[in-house]
């Protein structure tokens, strides 16, 4: 996991850390770099106008504190855009780390009410002298990557036009819109003089600048995507029986932590969404109400009744995150609920606001309507859910998780006479939630291929020997894997976790369907690609037994509905076959 925060000077020594860390990384990253460029980062965050430029610094941090990447952004309050400067990810990080802080900063500049994230990057192909430029193939993969978040060069204009004579390689002016519609031509004009005059002030004559500002005419244009995605399958026919249930919980909207940098954002379904119900593949289920016992089958009904009290408490829009947990006294539980929120939470990142309860039965509701379409006979069903569940243990709750969705529909198809259950989790994180619910019990098995409890949360459950207690022993199997793993790497994994499900010979089988292991996911460190998504689909269909997919995580919102329908479709595809 990682939080990124904002600096805003360095006069606390958290503050103080950050600026040393994230100047000692971009003296690294960029050494080209005008020199004491970076060592003025630190007087123009205690001085903001300095350069009539207000200067912002983002830093994305690990659980120990360590810098994985930073940004450095210029706002220009008066003309009302935002000037991403620099943009760094510490050696060996993926590309998630970047997509998380241009995320950060785009929606920060979205909040001030900038009409869009402007940047300079170097050209990716020759200029009009058919000169090649220098680092051609790192200058394609940058602009790839802010492409594919919405960023594109700004064409038909002076601003790659040489300064002085023997300069070469003039950059790109790239933009990202905050607003729907065109760019006008007067405010990118507005936009191009305050770069020129205060970003380059002392380097770019007068008349240069009126030249270059005057080429901004309307309509601006910009340059048609190059680094677009492949197209997505052609829809498939078939009967409507043979579909996957899809059932989507429409409410979840409302669980919305517009702070920034919090990942767990109601984008994720949207984005699946939109890619899976035009696939053909899929028939719309609406969630059906289930008794409260449902979920009080699993989580300790103290729990569940704190949850759902605390929520009325909350005001709207207030947000509690525990801070006080109980290490000397559990016993003595403090009389303001809000407090008691260190009793039953696992980490510090996890809120609780007024719709917090009926959000999570919500999403608990839409996991039982999909164990109920395969009870009825579907083969495969997928409750598309957020908030996510297979962190939330019996009485605990954390990692963006309150209720477990999965080990719910798990309890319920046991309820309904189903005499074996697998559960296999295929997100990056452990399912510590399920492995707590069940590790006693040998009519559920619990099967989850994690990063190693070492490197990933939640740090303290997922270790490889844990196998079960009493009656349980034997039917927990966690498969703890390396930091860095790519598809094929993941394989011999799987069909470890497969062969276990195989040999248990469960009625049903429920998926914690994770796709955090993607490349450039912001919160973990794998880089599995859509084809190796298909893969894993297909060797879990090669069960063939009914199957229930439970959504867990995944942020990469470029890449989540494409992954999402990946996985289902080759499952699906094997299942049938």
């Amino acid at each position: 996991m990682i939080r990124i925060h904002r600096v805003i000077d360095d006069t606390l020594p958290r503050d103080a850390r950050s600026l040393t860390a994230a100047v000692t990384l971009l003296e690294g990253r960029f050494p080209d770099a005008p020199a004491g460029e970076f060592a003025k980062l630190g007087p123009s965050l205690r001085d903001p106008l300095r350069r009539q430029l207000r200067t912002l610094l983002y830093v994305a941090e690990d659980h120990r504190g360590q810098l994985r990447g930073c940004a450095v952004v210029q706002h220009d309050p008066g003309v009302g855009y935002v000037y991403l400067d620099w943009l760094a990810s510490a050696v060996g990080e993926t590309g998630g780390v970047g997509a998380a802080l241009w995320g950060r900063v785009f929606d920060d500049a979205a909040r001030l009410e900038a009409v869009g994230v402007f940047l300079e990057c170097l050209p990716d192909e020759p200029d009009s002298r058919g000169r090649v430029p220098e680092h051609q193939k790192d200058n394609r993969r940058r602009l790839a990557f802010y492409e594919r978040h919405g960023a594109r060069p700004i064409i038909g204009t002076a601003y790659e036009t040489p300064v002085k004579e023997g300069d070469h390689d003039l950059p790109y002016l790239v933009v990202a819109l905050c607003r729907p519609g065109a760019l006008p031509a007067s405010v990118a004009q507005r936009v191009a003089r305050s770069i020129l005059e205060k970003k380059y002030a002392g380097y770019c004559p007068p008349e240069y600048v009126e030249k270059v500002v005057d080429s901004f005419r309307d309509p601006i244009q910009l340059r048609p995507s190059r680094h677009a995605p492949p197209p997505l399958p052609d829809p498939v026919s078939m009967a409507e029986e043979d579909r996957i249930a899809l059932v989507v919980f429409e409410g979840h909207g409302a669980h919305h932590i517009r702070e920034r940098g919090y990942v767990e954002a109601p984008a994720r379904v949207d984005r699946i969404r939109a890619v899976l119900e035009g696939s053909g593949r899929f028939a719309k289920v609406e969630p059906r109400r289930f008794p409260r016992t449902a979920i009080t089958a699993v989580h300790d009904p103290k729990y569940v009744s704190w949850l759902e009290n605390v929520a009325e408490t909350l005001e709207p829009g207030n947000l509690v995150y525990p801070y006080v947990f109980p290490v000397r006294n559990a016993a003595r539980m403090p009389e303001d609920l809000a407090i008691r929120a260190g009793y039953w939470c696992i980490d510090t990142f996890t809120p609780l606001h007024r719709d917090v309860a009926s959000i999570a039965r919500g999403a608990a509701e839409t996991a039982l309507t999909a164990a109920q379409e395969v009870l009825n006979g579907r083969r495969v069903a997928y409750a598309l859910v957020r908030p996510p569940g297979h962190h939330a243990e019996r009485a605990l709750y954390g990692g963006f998780c309150y209720f477990n969705n999965a080990a719910i529909a798990a309890q319920h198809l046991r309820t309904k006479g189903v005499a074996r259950v697998a559960m296999l989790d295929l997100d990056y994180h452990h399912g510590n939630g399920q492995q707590d619910i069940f590790y006693r019990r040998s009519d559920v098995l619990t099967v989850s291929l994690h990063g190693n409890p070492k490197f990933a949360y939640p740090y303290f459950a997922g270790f490889a020997d844990e196998t079960g207690e009493a009656e349980g022993e034997g039917f927990n199997l966690n498969i703890p894997l390396p930091e860095h793993l790519d598809g094929e790497g993941y394989c011999a994994p799987l069909r470890k976790a497969l062969d276990r499900v195989r040999s248990f010979d469960p009625g049903v089988l429920v998926v914690c369907l994770g796709l955090d292991p993607a490349k450039n996911d912001p919160t973990g460190t794998w880089s599995l690609r859509e084809a190796d998504f298909r893969a894993n689909g297909r060797a879990v269909g090669q069960l063939r037994r009914p199957t229930l997919v439970v959504q867990e995580g995944g942020y990469g919102l470029r890449v989540l509905g494409r992954h999402a329908l990946a996985f289902l479709t080759g499952l699906h595809e094997e299942m049938l076959s």
